[in-house]
């Protein structure tokens, strides 16, 4: 005789719903991280001698990592108002 799969409960999904927030907070915090270690390194990297073709590879990496930021920040701002 087999078990029959239970539906989750309301209280089981608050549960779920809270952990995946949990989750996502430690890894939008985590990509922070990492996202300002490639800002620095951008930084840095600017404040090189660099030919004009190195110097749009810095722009451009600096403008993705700052995009990268953004984004993070407004998950963060989604994540804040559904705890």
């Amino acid at each position: 005789m087999s078990a029959k799969p239970t539906q989750p409960t309301m209280n089981d999904s608050k549960a779920i719903q809270g952990e995946t927030i949990a989750q996502m907070r430690t890894l939008a915090h985590d990509l922070s991280n990492s996202i300002e270690t490639v800002m620095q390194a951008s930084y840095l990297l600017a404040q090189a001698s660099l030919d004009d073709t190195n110097k749009r590879w810095v722009e451009l990496i600096d403008k993705a990592s700052r995009d990268a930021a953004r984004i993070n920040r407004e998950l963060r701002d989604i994540l804040r108002a559904h705890s």
